[in-house]
């Protein structure tokens, strides 16, 4: 199965690892870009707006999703949001929806209540971090 992981960039140390598990288990995996020179963790989001456009990160990743079969949302606890689902990753799940694509989440869904709603309406398969459960 091809599979693009989606996620905070933030998350990216634990997509790598991810990646590599699921490699070894023989899946192909699309993974989002973390440009260089941007500073992911600045108050000031200068510099990842500017990536973002010139790179043409949303559209490339979007291409991403398109020739997967699934996307894996990597939803981990960040600052005091658990299971955080940010508003590009939020972007990703409703394209990944649209395009008909599988959606699993790592870890369930998380209460943010601006978004609860659309994502228990796509039913994704959580797999309560244990990738083995991707099938």
């Amino acid at each position: 199965m091809t599979i693009t992981i989606c996620g905070s960039i933030k998350f990216f140390d634990d997509m790598v690892k991810i990646q590599k598990d699921l490699e070894a288990r023989g899946h192909t995996v699309l993974m989002p870009v973390k440009a260089d020179g941007v500073d992911y963790w600045a108050e000031d989001n200068t510099s990842r707006v500017q990536a973002k456009k010139t790179l043409e990160l949303i559209n490339e990743h979007f291409n991403k999703i398109e020739d997967s079969d699934a996307i894996l949302v990597v939803n981990i606890t960040k600052k005091d949001i658990e299971n955080y689902v940010g508003a590009n990753t939020f972007l990703e799940i409703g394209f990944a929806h649209y395009r008909d694509k599988k959606i699993f989440f790592l870890n369930p869904v998380p209460d943010q209540p601006y978004i609860i709603d659309e994502i228990q309406t796509i039913d994704p398969i959580v797999i309560d971090g244990n990738i083995d459960n991707i099938k």
